[in-house]
């Protein structure tokens, strides 16, 4: 058989990925989750290690919107009234009124004229910006940016692609300098929050940045940010890296998978921009949207984020950030100052990286282990999440087994 010929190849290359330390593994499959109790918040258990409950800080749920009964019960009487699945592509008989309201709600959410259901986040990135761009636009990227900007751009194959160095506004306003006259169109492209390090860009600068030389381009300057790590869990309203900049993009990109708890993306610009995009992007053309049913539960878990109830969660989940931003400094660990809950803490070695992950996950708690070449050289990190469904009990827990490795640390040096 032909893949007999392929096996090896595949192998090799399972082998090198492994040597590299990026080779994820074995998924840790979770088996049940154990609710909330006695001062700390819900547990995980994992297939293959019985009798162990272990506190998820890697997990994108922002808000707990995943377990929150109105947008359970939600998605379930959707079920109900819509069945589990559209059977068919929006044009064909797919949209269903829960996909209208949705998109409704999220154009007015962040006050854009219109909103566009896909399938995923990266989804949605891949099928928006290759659409943006001509045979005469230059593409401009943050060095930082998430693998779905990276993609997107390698599928749309513009004629120039420039990247300027993370958060770098004058050499983005060089850059659109230097290329005054020699296309016809600009995208500039960025994360809002990135996701590796809890930091965003300076949406506000950009747009302010584009506004400066847009005459110079016939077809002007389009600022495009994805901020699926921002909405739901940054600013006083949860609107996201925009909210804290007081910049808005010209087209924003966003998940339902994050703070919002369901499974989807979106965009959201101009009514033209959206019905252009729906005639032309072949990731929503193509593909069938997400269900009914999670269209419904994303709308509830819009609403409880717009409301009081949501200010609240969003009060609690920045208290939560300083408060273990403050813990690890006291303790010695380098981290990066902010309210996002995606909480740095430096290592800046592979090994050591990885010792620490090994520590926290053998006293039961789970993180994420980012090594080169995932990030640069010297830029290795324990990638901390938190979640409105911890509690400061779990925070002190964390801490107190950091302060064990870190003394065990010293006392080997």
């Amino acid at each position: 058989m032909s893949l007999d010929k392929l096996e090896s190849r595949f192998t090799e290359k399972l082998i090198s990925l492994q040597k590299q330390g990026v080779c994820k593994g074995h998924e840790k499959i979770i088996t049940c989750i154990k609710p909330a109790s006695k001062g700390f918040g819900p547990r995980y258990q994992i297939d293959g290690y019985a009798g162990r409950s272990f506190l998820r800080m890697n997990s994108n749920s922002y808000l707990g919107m995943s377990m929150h009964p109105s947008v359970i019960k939600a998605e379930t009487e959707a079920a109900h009234q819509w069945g589990t699945s559209p059977g068919a592509v929006r044009f064909i008989s797919g949209s269903y009124l829960p996909h209208k309201e949705l998109e409704s709600k999220l154009a007015e959410f962040h006050g854009r004229e219109s909103a566009m259901l896909f399938s995923a986040a990266y989804a949605t990135m891949m099928g928006v910006l290759p659409q943006l761009i001509s045979e005469d636009t230059l593409v401009v990227s943050d060095e930082l940016n998430h693998s779905c900007i990276i993609n997107a751009m390698r599928l749309a194959q513009p004629p120039k692609k420039e990247v300027y160095a993370h958060a770098n506004i004058p050499e983005l306003e060089n850059l659109l300098q230097i290329h005054s006259g020699q296309f016809k169109r600009v995208c500039v492209v960025t994360d809002g929050v990135f996701s590796m390090r809890g930091d965003h860009a300076q949406i506000d600068a950009i747009t302010a940045c584009c506004r400066r030389y847009e005459a110079r381009y016939e077809e002007g300057i389009i600022s495009v940010v994805d901020d699926s790590h921002g909405v739901g869990a940054f600013g006083a309203s949860g609107r996201g890296t925009e909210e804290i900049t007081g910049g808005q993009a010209d087209i924003l990109v966003g998940t339902l998978g994050k703070a919002l708890g369901v499974n989807g993306g979106y965009v959201v610009a101009r009514a033209v921009i959206i019905d252009y995009l729906r005639e032309t992007s072949p990731f929503y053309i193509y593909s069938n949207p997400i269900a009914p049913a999670e269209a419904a539960a994303a709308r509830a878990a819009l609403n409880i984020l717009d409301s009081q109830e949501g200010l609240q969660l969003l009060e609690k989940l920045r208290h939560y950030s300083i408060f273990l931003r403050t813990g690890l400094e006291r303790l010695g660990f380098e981290t990066l100052p902010g309210e996002h809950p995606i909480v740095p803490l430096f290592v800046r070695d592979s090994h050591q990286t990885a010792a620490l992950a090994a520590h926290l996950f053998a006293h039961n708690i789970l993180v994420t282990g980012l090594n080169h070449p995932v990030v640069p050289r010297g830029q290795e990190e324990i990638r901390l999440q938190i979640s409105a469904e911890h509690t400061e009990q779990d925070l002190r827990y964390l801490l107190d087994i950091l302060a064990g490795f870190r003394s065990a640390s010293r006392s080997c040096n």
